[in-house]
């Protein structure tokens, strides 16, 4: 069976885990599914993109990107650059802003090199759209500690000591025509990545003749991907890719 890969990547600040229901709803649907763990150590940007890229090429086929928040923007990179079938962008980071050197005080769970967002902040910046006990049992069972020079290059580090959304980056992206499908996802009561920020992006793309799509969660925070709503936006994606027709054998019998 040729099945059609999907390589999902993770937000910033999250384990991998929070794909679980995604990857077994994909498989399901006939999808071959791999969710790439981070490289070890302290990572940057550049060296994240550069490690899901070698993930990526290494599919024996083009393969579906779906990511979310920094992985959002790093699949969207990737379909730019023609190394995937098509992408799904959940709640994208924008292509930060030139930075200011970061703020030296800490605060919480902090090292050094790594740093964890707290739990009021999670509540307040990421889980704002579900309740107080689901939210708390979010943050036990997903929230990691992230590399603070990854935050510092995602313009980041201020949100994780003190919570807010981003601001759009700048209006830069480098698109073809010749690219695959591209669906931009948002939830509209998203703090960290606000849905303007992700209708931003998908205005940066209306000179492509390619596929770009937008689709706006109502009543959905940052944690639409990983929280109890996530099979809506599962299955929106699933649909999105048989309308754009890439479906799997399984799917397709």
């Amino acid at each position: 069976m040729n099945r059609i890969p999907v390589v999902l990547i993770h937000g910033v600040g999250v384990d991998m885990s929070s794909w679980e229901g995604w990857t077994e709803r994909f498989a399901a649907h006939g999808y071959d599914v791999h969710v790439p763990a981070e490289p070890s150590g302290v990572f940057g940007l550049e060296e994240l993109t550069a490690h899901y890229e070698k993930a990526v090429r290494s599919q024996d086929r083009p393969p579906v990107l779906i990511g979310h928040s920094v992985g959002g923007l790093i699949a969207r990179q990737l379909l730019d650059a023609g190394l995937g079938r098509a992408a799904v962008a959940i709640a994208p980071l924008p292509l930060p802003l030139p930075l200011a050197p970061p703020s030296s005080d800490k605060a919480g769970t902090q090292s050094e090199d790594y740093t964890q967002l707290l739990q009021p902040l999670f509540r307040h910046t990421i889980a704002n759209a579900v309740g107080e006990e689901e939210a708390a049992q979010l943050y036990a069972r997903y929230v990691v500690p992230a590399p603070r020079r990854l935050l510092v290059d995602l313009g980041l580090d201020d949100t994780m000591r003190s919570g807010g959304d981003v601001a759009a980056g700048e209006g830069v992206v480098v698109d073809a025509a010749t690219r695959g499908p591209l669906l931009l996802i948002s939830g509209q009561e998203d703090r960290m990545v606000a849905d303007a920020v992700t209708r931003a992006t998908y205005k940066l793309y209306g000179d492509s003749t390619a596929v770009t799509d937008l689709k706006q969660f109502a009543d959905r925070g940052h944690s639409l991907v990983f929280d109890s709503g996530w099979p809506a936006v599962a299955d929106y994606v699933l649909a999105w890719l048989a309308a754009n027709g890439i479906t799997s054998p399984a799917e397709q019998g």
